[in-house]
């Protein structure tokens, strides 16, 4: 484990017995300096995965977070806001703009990675979110089916192929995987099959 995310953690459990480091973590998401917006967007990413509901009543700081311009912050906060889909779903509605931007972003994978998990937990929760957010996850399946981090996004459509999703959403699915259901190779056909299966 790197120094770096041992200090994470340990920063992440201060923070969860104290009102007042969790309240300077959020103001450093907005604050003037990249290297304190991206530490304590880390920390929170931490917190995150194992107490996102500490931090459900910040959902619009997170939101705000993804405006800024360096990448860690950006995914750090799509992934806190996923694992916050659960327990705020409408204020979470608010980031698809968001995260529709990081979705495209040509820079980075982890954000557009990030992007992908967050679109995909949010579009599962119902058929009306499923078709708003579908058409986004539609044209990344096409921009990225070669990319490196392509297969981690099928996991998240695996999860996404699950959901509470429309049926006009399962047929453009089905039909988007297809290909690489029957003819790919290894994981992507794994993968691919398992979303025909979930949707059959």
């Amino acid at each position: 484990m790197s120094e770096k995310t041992e200090t994470n953690k340990e920063l992440a459990a201060q923070a969860m017995k104290s009102e007042g480091v969790m309240a300077e973590l959020i103001a450093a998401l907005s604050g003037s300096s990249r290297r304190n917006r991206q530490n304590a967007a880390a920390v929170l990413a931490e917190i995150s995965r194992i107490d996102p509901e500490m931090l459900a009543s910040h959902t619009d700081d997170f939101i705000d977070a993804l405006n800024r311009p360096e990448a860690q912050t950006r995914w750090e906060s799509l992934d806190v806001l996923t694992a916050l889909v659960p327990y705020d779903s409408r204020s979470c509605d608010k980031a698809i703009g968001g995260a529709e931007a990081a979705l495209f972003d040509e820079e980075n994978g982890f954000v557009r990675l990030a992007a992908v998990r967050f679109l995909c937990k949010l579009g599962a929760t119902t058929e009306n979110r499923s078709e708003k957010i579908w058409p986004l996850l539609d044209e990344a399946i096409q921009c990225y089916h070669g990319d490196f981090e392509y297969q981690d996004m099928l996991i998240a459509i695996i999860a996404f192929s699950s959901g509470r999703i429309s049926d006009s959403v399962k047929e453009g699915l089905k039909e988007r995987v297809a290909f690489d259901a029957e003819h790919g190779k290894g994981p992507l056909k794994r993968r691919s099959q398992q979303i025909i299966e979930n949707l059959n």
